[in-house]
């Protein structure tokens, strides 16, 4: 929707950096799409931040990259190593099941209702704040706990003290292109992790056996306790921090950056230096330019 008002910048590089797929959610405005045609025709580069998204996008635009989730490994790492509760936690029971982000018209209200129904032992932790839906919808029970929204740095704390984190999502058209940041994160913690069969959770990390995935209330249940009852080995985290080290937001910027560089110096070079130039020269050129 920038668009509407930024159409006179002269700008060196347009990046369309496209996270989601906004248009889906409740509420977008009707010229969101229209503003995307738009963007497509002006950007240089399209950054798409899941695999769903990228095959989405990627037949729009001559020039369109996949960048998944990263993850800041050595923050979200300490829980693995932190003891101590947060104070609004730390009288909780165990087992805790936990999710940290934004709560709205993406999250499975009647699942986490119905989990908390019919596992009364289980305490639900939700981090987050309340945006676009009516707080009156949400389930409330015993169990089920919201800490509203926290600090970056504190999440590895409230992390290290859960058995489980959950991506509690809806199947909508708002999740339909979604890959949540907080799969590696859940998983650099130290976390056994259970998903809703969203897309970008299910390929890679159910298919590759990081993630638990489940299609219903009586599955998840079932899926959960599992994870419960078998918690992460030291096998394990090996395999998990052998994948999530290729994703971390330092190698995610380096290659962007190499885009962005490139693209910038095409501005400057001929057609025929363009077929003649490697691409790491023309990254070269483009620290000078």
């Amino acid at each position: 929707m920038a668009k509407e008002f930024t159409s006179d910048l002269d700008a060196s590089v347009t990046i369309y950096d496209c996270m989601d797929e906004l248009s889906a959610f409740a509420g977008a405005p009707p010229a969101m799409r229209i503003n995307e045609q738009i963007l497509f025709a002006d950007a240089d580069l399209v950054f798409t931040g899941g695999a769903t998204l990228f095959e989405s996008k990627r037949k729009q635009h001559q020039s369109v990259h996949l960048f998944p989730s990263s993850v800041d490994v050595a923050h979200f790492r300490q829980a693995r190593s932190i003891k101590g509760d947060p104070a609004d936690q730390t009288q909780l029971p165990r087992p805790r099941l936990g999710y940290a982000g934004v709560i709205d018209e993406r999250m499975d209200l009647n699942l986490i209702r119905e989990i908390a129904a019919k596992r009364p032992s289980w305490q639900i932790v939700l981090l987050g704040p309340v945006v676009k839906i009516d707080p009156g919808s949400l389930p409330r029970a015993a169990n089920i706990h919201y800490l509203g929204m926290k600090d970056y740095n504190d999440l590895p704390a409230y992390f290290s003290g859960w058995d489980l984190g959950m991506l509690p999502f809806a199947l909508n058209e708002s999740t339909r292109f979604i890959s949540p940041t907080k799969t590696p994160e859940y998983l650099a913690a130290g976390l056994p992790v259970i998903s809703t069969p969203i897309r970008d959770v299910v390929t890679p990390y159910g298919d590759l056996g990081l993630v638990g995935i489940a299609d219903s209330v009586n599955n998840f249940l079932e899926v959960a306790e599992s994870l419960l009852q078998n918690p992460p080995d030291a096998t394990f985290h090996d395999r998990v921090d052998r994948f999530i080290s290729q994703s971390s937001w330092d190698n995610t910027w380096s290659k962007m950056n190499e885009l962005i560089e490139t693209a910038y110096a095409l501005k400057y070079l001929s057609p025929a230096e363009r077929l003649a130039a490697p691409a790491s020269s023309i990254a070269t050129k483009a620290a000078h330019v």
